[in-house]
This record gives structure tokens, C-alpha cells and sequence, in this order.
């Protein structure tokens, strides 16, 4: 009987071990820029930490900068303690949780829907109307907002207006920040967060389909019980991966959004660093605002490694 070659096999031959060594030094090779860049930028400033348990100086530096009272927790102490702790975080909540259900449920939904069309021109067309709002930057979309939304007009005020409601500017309401910042979100990234449930439905066994319909299941059973079971796993990793972030709200976005008027439901913790990191009167809090990102960060973590824990308990679908 002939012998089944096993790669094992190849490399026990000092010239196929040569060889096996060279694609081995190659594929180091190709990854090494990526490993010094993030050595560099994402690894190194973490010694930067260190002044959110310091008083810092910029004279002294960070590490002769004097050690803050409370054993150097005094920046988290007061930040936990101030008076608009809860508001910042509470709003950081509301627009997190709404972004993740909302971004996590619409896409599944759209994606199984669209793998039933069976027209590929009407579905490509769909696919691009929907993929097209992703590419638009972020300044460009709070710019189309506040002209869709502005009192005289705006198409969405003029269209509520006719509807019978009160003649207002809603993006300096502070009751209806949540809900643009939200919705706005959806609209631009429903198809694009869609592409990795499309490519999972791709990968589907058709014959489970055929199975199906010769046991006389319809197209909302099939997409029930064959479709919706084989993306759960890739949901509930996109599912977890968002909960890691679940205090990082886009702060681009919400900074652009910000109004005077708006600023009780639109102060999230990542605004709120960058305002007292560059304040327009005053000295820059930069102790301070170090503090606070790393316990947003920390907070963070906690959260990502409960939410893989329950994942994998429940549903043995885990990130690690």
C-alpha cells in the first residue's frame, strides 16, 4: 500500500528542513513591521500610565513628577466622586448600548433577508444603496444632519412638522440626541456591518436547503432553523468584541454633535477627557485625564472578559 507523505515526513530530510527554515525566516520577515509598529505605538506609550497616579509636571517630567495622596489614586477617587460622574457615565451607556443592539441585531436581520433575493441585479443594487452611506466621513454626515435637521429647512423637520409636531431644531433638543446619534449610525453602517453574516450565509450547504424543502419547510422555517443557527457563533463574536467597547462611544462623532444645548445627554467620558485635556481656559488636567482613560479602559476589560466568560459558559462560542 502506498504511503500516505506527511509534512513531517518532508521536513526529516536536511534539505527539505532547509528549505522548511527559509519559508519559516520569510513569513517572520513579513511580520515583522507589523510587530514593530505596534511595539511602537500601541506598546511603548504605555509607560505614559504612570502620570494618572502622579501629579504631573511637564518640568519634572513624568516619572520625577511627585506621587498624588490616597496611595496615587486620587485622580480616580475625584473622578468618581465629582458631581457629573454619573451623568457622563450614564449617557456613555445609553448611546453604547443602543449603538451595540441595535448594530448587532439590524445587520443579522438585513443579511438574512438579503441572502433570500434571488434576483442578483435587485440584490447587488440593494447591496451598493446600502454599502454607499459607510464611505461617507464622519464630518460630512454630522454636516448632513444638522442640515436635515435644521428648523427651517431641514427635510426631516419640514416632514414632522406636517406630521403635527412642534417646529424645532432636534439636534440641539437634548431628548432626541440618543436617538440621531443612533439611527444616523445604523444608516451608515447597516451594510457594511452586514458583509461577514452575508459571507457566512455564503457558506451555507445548500443541500440542508433542499432537505428542507422536500420535507416541506418553507423560506421562514429555512432561514429559522438552517440560516439564523449558522451565523450565531459569528453573532456572538461580534457580539462580545462590541461589549469590549461598550465605553468607547466614537468620540468624533459625538464631539461634532455637541451643542451647548445638547451637552446633558451628549457629555460622554471620552469628550469629556478631551475637554479637560485641552480646556479653553485654564491649565490642561493632563494627571487627571490619563486617570480617567485608564479606568474607562480597565472598566472596559472587565466587561470584554465577563462577557466572553458568560459566552462560553452559555453558548460554548468564546473569543479565547
Amino acid at each position: 500500500m502506498e504511503r500516505t507523505l506527511r509534512f513531517e515526513d518532508l521536513v526529516r530530510k536536511p534539505k527539505n528542513r532547509t528549505f522548511a527554515n527559509k519559508i519559516g525566516l520569510v513569513l517572520i520577515l513579513m511580520a515583522l513591521p507589523a510587530v514593530v509598529y505596534i511595539f511602537i505605538f500601541h506598546y511603548m506609550p504605555l509607560e505614559g500610565l504612570i502620570i494618572a497616579f502622579k501629579d504631573y509636571n511637564s518640568f519634572q517630567g513624568m516619572f520625577n513628577s511627585p506621587w498624588t495622596s490616597m496611595g496615587g489614586f486620587q485622580h480616580f477617587y475625584n473622578f468618581v466622586t465629582s458631581p457629573n460622574f454619573w451623568q457622563i457615565l450614564r449617557n456613555t451607556l445609553v448611546l453604547s448600548v443602543l449603538s451595540i443592539l441595535f448594530n448587532s441585531l439590524l445587520p443579522i436581520i438585513f443579511a438574512l433577508f438579503l441572502n433570500e433575493i434571488r434576483a442578483k441585479g435587485y440584490k447587488k443594487t440593494i447591496q451598493l444603496i446600502m454599502y454607499a452611506p459607510y464611505f461617507i466621513s464622519t464630518v460630512v454626515l454630522v454636516g448632513m444632519l444638522f442640515a436635515f435637521f435644521d428648523a427651517d429647512s431641514g427635510i426631516f423637520t419640514n416632514i414632522l412638522v406636517s406630521l403635527g409636531f412642534e417646529k424645532q431644531n432636534l439636534m440641539e433638543n437634548p431628548d432626541a440626541f440618543a436617538m440621531i446619534y443612533v439611527l444616523s449610525g445604523v444608516w451608515q453602517g447597516l451594510g457594511w456591518w452586514s458583509i461577514v453574516y452575508m459571507g457566512t450565509l455564503a457558506n451555507v450547504d445548500p443541500n440542508l436547503h433542499d432537505a428542507a424543502i422536500i420535507d416541506g419547510a418553507g423560506r421562514f422555517r429555512r432561514i429559522f432553523y438552517i440560516n439564523l443557527p449558522a451565523i450565531i457563533p459569528m453573532a456572538v463574536i461580534m457580539f462580545i468584541m462590541s461589549i469590549g467597547n461598550i465605553l468607547n462611544v466614537g468620540f468624533e462623532k459625538v464631539w461634532l454633535m455637541q451643542l451647548s444645548t445638547n451637552l446633558s445627554t451628549s457629555e460622554i467620558i471620552s469628550t469629556y477627557v478631551y475637554r479637560i485635556s485641552f480646556p479653553s481656559f485654564g491649565l490642561p488636567q493632563f494627571s487627571y485625564a490619563t486617570a480617567i482613560g485608564l479606568f474607562n479602559s480597565v472598566i472596559n476589560i472587565i466587561i470584554l472578559w465577563a462577557a466572553n466568560f458568560i459566552s462560553k459558559k452559555v453558548s460554548n462560542n468564546s473569543l479565547w
